[in-house]
């Protein structure tokens, strides 16, 4: 099992890192690109014609302003792909959104929040887990392991105040 993840700029490895941390503590190898879908356009068909002969079963892809990258690599390739918007300084990140988002019937792309880098690399594992019991079982424990931070930290919290 393996996850491709492009991005469109090296500026956009901050955010990518943090989907590379969730894959490596949930196992899952990747292999990370800088592929632009307006500067080098024959790299990211490329990359997405042979994404399946590669060895990739989802691809995630970062992109802001114009943000085509996801949904040229989705026209290329039979295998789910993820957009990430990424902020930027122009719109706060909502033209990446709606770039990644507003995908025409047949060329779909899940898209996740701006900057959803760790929510990229979850719902990859997810749909991985359709294949492999043992990541469907990660992430039942990952769940189970949130739920139980969240009733911790109620449990610690637990203020009320009663002014009768």
């Amino acid at each position: 099992m393996k996850i491709g993840i492009v991005m469109g700029s090296k500026s956009d490895y901050p955010v990518v890192e943090k989907a590379e941390e969730v894959l490596k503590d949930f196992g899952v190898a990747y292999e990370s690109r800088v592929i632009s879908a307006h500067r080098t356009p024959e790299a990211a068909a490329e990359f997405s014609k042979n994404a399946v002969d590669n060895g990739f079963e989802v691809i995630i892809a970062a992109a802001g302003k114009a943000a085509h990258l996801a949904g040229v690599l989705a026209a290329s390739t039979p295998i789910p792909v993820i957009g990430i918007p990424m902020k930027t300084s122009d719109m706060g990140g909502m033209d990446s959104l709606l770039s990644t988002v507003q995908m025409p019937k047949g060329v779909p792309v899940a898209t996740v929040a701006i900057g959803g880098a760790e929510n990229a690399a979850l719902l990859a594992i997810q749909i991985l887990g359709t294949k492999y019991p043992e990541l469907r079982q990660a992430i039942i424990d990952y769940k189970a392991k949130m739920q139980k931070d969240i009733e911790a930290a109620d449990a610690e919290t637990g203020n009320s105040f009663d002014p009768a």
